[in-house]
């Protein structure tokens, strides 16, 4: 007697989470780098920023991104969002949170050496977000110039011109993260390109 089994598979329809990520990325870099270019004073009141929009949001993006089958979404959201949630987390050492001892053996320059190795992840992210579209390109380009400032600055290198490097970059940073976050959800709601955030470079695919 023959039988015969039918598979079937059910595909759940889940929202697009790069509006929430970028807007994650774009709220923690305008404040961060309010504090970089002079405007505001302290980074305290950016901790909360860099916790829950630079690390939960992107995170969450990273989560999302995931069940999409997006390893490029998921590792650049879950990426950001872990380095925000380290920077965080580097504040409170130097606030004494975590102990005197801890605050007092504070090397800023392993600080500087964390800040190479993202500039390396996002020089090849940057390669890989040609093929996405050029808004997230160009946000990729920036953080690039971001980590050359921070590395350069934080090591002692050239200090001031490259923490203006690194303070302008990050403002750049975050008004392109706006428009790419509203362009996600306004393209999607509307269902038609109202924000045009241009084709891919088509040069590996």
């Amino acid at each position: 007697m023959n039988q015969s089994q039918t598979t079937q598979r059910v595909q759940i329809s889940a929202a697009d989470p790069s509006a929430i990520g970028l807007f994650g990325l774009a709220m923690v870099t305008l404040v961060a780098s309010s504090s970089k270019l002079g405007w505001t004073d302290g980074v305290s009141f950016v901790l909360p920023w860099a916790i829950f929009l630079g690390g939960f949001a992107q995170l969450f993006a990273s989560i999302q991104d995931a069940k999409h089958n997006n390893t490029f979404g998921m590792t650049a959201f879950g990426a950001f969002g872990l380095f925000w949630l380290g920077v965080g987390a580097s504040w409170l050492i130097q606030f004494g949170v975590f102990g005197e001892d801890a605050a007092a053996a504070v090397d800023p320059e392993q600080l500087g050496i964390a800040f190479i190795g993202y500039l390396i992840f996002s020089l090849f992210m940057t390669i890989g977000a040609m093929e996405t579209h050029k808004v997230l390109f160009i946000i990729f380009v920036l953080i690039d110039f971001l980590f050359i400032g921070l590395s350069l600055s934080t090591l002692g290198i050239m200090p001031e011109a490259m923490h203006t490097l690194a303070a302008v970059s990050e403002l750049l940073i975050s008004l392109f993260s706006f428009y790419g976050s509203a362009a996600s959800v306004l393209n999607d709601h509307f269902g038609k390109v109202t924000l045009p955030v241009g084709k891919p470079f088509g040069i590996f695919k």
